[in-house]
């Protein structure tokens, strides 16, 4: 997945600033956050800012890339577990759910207006590797006899993709509904309904407890 290159090439010191300037970020949005506020609240200098980050707009950058390298960490950890491609789908919804939790409409808003060049740049990043997992899911799990056989892995992930961006990115449900227990069961349920053999059928409704239980 190519994790981990970009945040272990990073000085370490500029790692502590991103994840704390990305809490800033998430909390206020990024145009009511000045250079000297990141300064005053990380409680250090502007000159030891610009030792690690060019401007603000490299700062908004490495920050949307520590969000990207991150995630692809969730995905990393998930895939050493050795689940089967059911289990693995899950703990994917599980994490993607954990994001959207922490989405903030006024930091998207603000890469998409006031930085619209890095917006599509971290949007075809994100879209190449939500693409590629959910792809390489799909063939996982018709290998496993999991999934139906017939299945057309390339437009079932760009689906995916296609139904995770738009999502979020409109006014017909709160974040508080997108990210509910009764809207992750509809989501899952209505995903796996379509994408399951009789196998794979059997093997989740058997196990679909556990996997309930695993969200409290």
């Amino acid at each position: 997945m190519g994790a981990f290159m970009y945040l272990c090439s990073m000085n370490p010191k500029a790692l502590v600033i991103l994840g704390k300037v990305r809490r800033l970020y998430q909390r206020y949005g990024i145009k009511s956050v000045t250079m000297d506020d990141v300064a005053t609240h990380l409680n250090i200098s502007k000159k030891t800012i610009y030792e690690h980050f060019t401007d603000k707009e490299d700062l908004v950058r490495q920050v949307l890339m520590f969000d990207h390298e991150n995630a692809c960490k969730r995905l990393a950890v998930i895939d050493e577990h050795k689940f089967n491609a059911i289990e693995e789908l899950f703990e994917v919804y599980k994490m993607i759910n954990a994001m959207f939790k922490e989405y903030n409409t006024s930091m998207q808003y603000d890469v998409r207006k006031y930085y619209p060049d890095l917006f599509m740049k971290i949007k075809e990043i994100r879209r190449k590797q939500m693409y590629e997992s959910s792809y390489n899911n799909m063939n996982k799990g018709k290998g496993e006899g999991l999934y139906r056989k017939e299945l057309n892995s390339k437009i079932i992930a760009k689906l995916q993709v296609f139904s995770t961006e738009n999502l979020i990115d409109n006014d017909m449900f709160t974040i508080e509904e997108i990210t509910s227990f009764k809207m992750f069961h509809e989501i899952f349920i209505y995903h796996l309904q379509g994408i399951l053999s009789h196998e794979g059928r059997t093997f989740f409704e058997n196990n679909f407890d556990k996997f309930k239980a695993s969200l409290s």
